[in-house]
């Protein structure tokens, strides 16, 4: 376990970032192969296909890592209590209810695939495609759910290299099933979607043998696995971040919808940008992972002035690595979407929205960093309160706005995305004075 209570709070942040960041560019291949892949060896449909089911499943991705985020934030402020014994009982807590929660959305996601397609506005070439994309992921939700479950108890214990590994090999295992089943076999869209599943699979295996062999300052017996008391810190703290999760997917499968209405070409190009895109927000996201595990031992430990300085570092971190992503994005957007796809057509469109979309590299570092050092304090109902202002008072209906325009353009609603997060950091400023009269006064 790491003590982020003492020391450096530069290099110990680096040193723990580093492999969250590492893990979250896997992850980004994870999803950019499958579209890379159909776009050199499938169909424009099928890009299409993956870039509309991809939407459909971070929505349900993201709100169990939201709910999940719960547990790093207890381990990390039991740790930072020297209560290592309430560690057991916590994970048994986990692994009882998100059991019952991937249950739930795979049979959910199985079965109204077809509506949630139609929802989405996916264009008519790509319908099917799209419905079996997600009807194979959703039957995989379960192996889903547990890796980003058991990233979540890592990072809680401050160890960000076992979340590193298993995202490794699922990226090479998933690599290696799309060559195989779209290149070699032209499987198109079933094929990326089965690579996916069975990668999870192997990915979870693995990590459950890396685990048993790993010494860990806690041993989980059979009894601990039920619905117990931890139950009510895990919707505490994780329904807020869970409901902002599933509001902001919801808009971005709005926003989705809104560019689906403009064609195919901005259709595909909406989804090869929307995968670099994800590569742009890696460093925003490692930051918000670490702060939140950072800042909470630190709260537990009492030293409030060093958990505030550790925002204030994340921040800087943050904005200088941005302003180097926005030059690459806003100079080589074209070459990057090119990676993707060999439509001409696509990777214009595509670079039209990366454009507009650059600025978010800069101001999504320090929102992230804002919305960290709330999650490391449990305020996470502030965080939902100023996610959700972002979403459905700029970001929506800015983009919707943008898409009735005569001259609609994916340039134009990219706008949307930067001009939200700025509301949000002026938002968080704001809250940030009065929420520091609350603290206790701490000596250091």
């Amino acid at each position: 376990m790491n003590d982020f209570t003492q020391g450096s709070i530069l290099k110990k942040m680096i040193k723990f970032m580093i492999p969250i960041l590492g893990a979250l560019v896997l992850q980004a291949m994870y999803g950019a192969v499958d579209l890379m892949i159909v776009g050199q060896f499938g169909t424009t449909s099928g890009l299409s296909g993956i870039s509309t089911g991809s939407n459909i499943m971070n929505l349900a991705t993201f709100v169990v890592a939201g709910l999940a985020m719960a547990v790093t934030v207890q381990i990390s402020k039991y740790i930072g209590m020297k209560n290592e014994e309430r560690i057991a009982r916590l994970l048994g807590a986990t692994i009882a209810l998100f059991s019952v929660i991937s249950v739930v959305v795979s049979v959910v996601l199985i079965v109204f695939a077809p509506q949630l397609s139609v929802l989405m506005q996916a264009p008519e070439e790509a319908l099917d495609l799209t419905v079996q994309y997600v009807r194979i992921c959703g039957a995989g939700f379960l192996l889903i759910t547990a890796y980003n479950t058991i990233s979540s108890v890592f990072r809680g214990l401050g160890d960000s290299k076992s979340p590193l590994i298993f995202v490794a090999i699922a990226c090479c295992v998933n690599i290696v099933g799309d060559l195989v089943l779209v290149a070699g076999f032209h499987l198109n869209v079933i094929g990326a979607a089965v690579a996916t599943v069975a990668a999870q699979g192997i990915s979870v295996l693995l990590s459950v043998l890396i685990i048993r062999k790993k010494k860990l300052p806690f041993h989980i017996h059979k009894q601990d696995i039920c619905f117990n008391e931890e139950i009510k810190g895990i919707f505490k703290i994780g329904t807020p971040i869970a409901l902002q999760e599933l509001l902001t997917q919801l808009s971005f499968l709005a926003l989705c919808a809104f560019v689906n209405s403009l064609g195919l070409a901005a259709s595909s190009g909406y989804g090869v940008a929307s995968k670099i895109q994800g590569f742009v927000m890696l460093i925003p996201g490692s930051l918000m992972q670490s702060m939140s595990s950072f800042v909470s031992q630190n709260v537990g430990a009492g030293k409030e002035k060093r958990a505030f300085r550790a925002m204030l570092t994340g921040i800087g971190i943050g904005a200088v690595v941005g302003v180097f992503v926005f030059i690459g994005v806003v100079f080589y957007g074209d070459v990057l979407a090119g990676i993707f796809t060999n439509d001409a057509a696509v990777v214009q469109e595509a670079f039209n929205y990366l454009r507009g979309f650059a600025l978010e590299a800069i101001v999504t570092a320090v929102l992230f960093s804002f919305m960290g050092y709330y999650n490391g304090h449990a305020r996470t109902f502030w965080v939902m309160i100023q996610g959700l202002a972002q979403t459905f008072i700029v970001r929506l209906p800015m983009a919707y706005i943008m898409t009735m325009q005569s001259d609609a353009s994916l340039f134009k609603i990219a706008l949307s995305a930067p001009s939200a997060t700025i509301f949000g950091i002026v938002l968080n400023v704001a809250y940030y004075f009065h929420y520091r009269k609350q603290l206790p006064v701490t000596e250091e």
